[in-house]
């Protein structure tokens, strides 16, 4: 099922409407960069571009095992995935808030690296849980689950669209 979306109307246009499900599910599938904000384990935030993919309802992402992010997602899984238009008065901007889980599965796995291959280029082999690229280094894959997602709409009329999920 599609998620209903709730115009914010003190953050729109007077006679903006609420954007539709598809442009938002458009704007995941087609970006090809995310900026990931997580939370270190002191409290500091941490921010860094990084491409996902967006596949069975939730947004997939994979990084090294020791680097900040993964290490932050350890200790605090919530964190938020964001992408959109660098115009200001054009496109769309959608923010993803959730948590984020390791996929180990070897075949949803699998399925992942087909997408990261066909929607980004990159050659991945799922491996014991992980991804291994053609370097040789191994990459953990996550998942974020929207718990809410806000799609802020550009240009005239501007609007902000919030989508929940369970």
């Amino acid at each position: 099922m599609e998620p209903i979306g709730e115009l914010q109307p003190q953050f729109s246009s007077p006679g903006a409407t609420a954007r539709p499900w598809s442009d938002v599910e458009q704007a995941l599938t087609g970006a090809e960069i995310f900026w990931l904000s997580t939370v270190r384990a002191d409290g500091r935030p941490h921010v860094t571009p990084i491409p996902a993919v967006w596949d069975g309802g939730a947004l997939h992402f994979c990084t090294g095992e020791q680097e900040q992010k993964a290490r932050n997602l350890a200790h605090e899984p919530r964190c938020v995935l964001t992408t959109g238009s660098p115009r200001q008065n054009a496109g769309l901007d959608v923010v993803v808030e959730g948590t984020a889980a390791r996929v180990t599965d070897a075949v949803r796995l699998d399925r992942l690296a087909a997408l990261w291959k066909s929607r980004l280029g990159w050659n991945f082999r799922a491996v014991g849980g992980t991804f291994v690229g053609d370097d040789g280094n191994v990459a953990v894959v996550f998942a974020l689950t929207p718990a809410k997602i806000l799609a802020f709409g550009k240009g005239d009329p501007y609007s902000q669209t919030r989508f929940r999920f369970g």
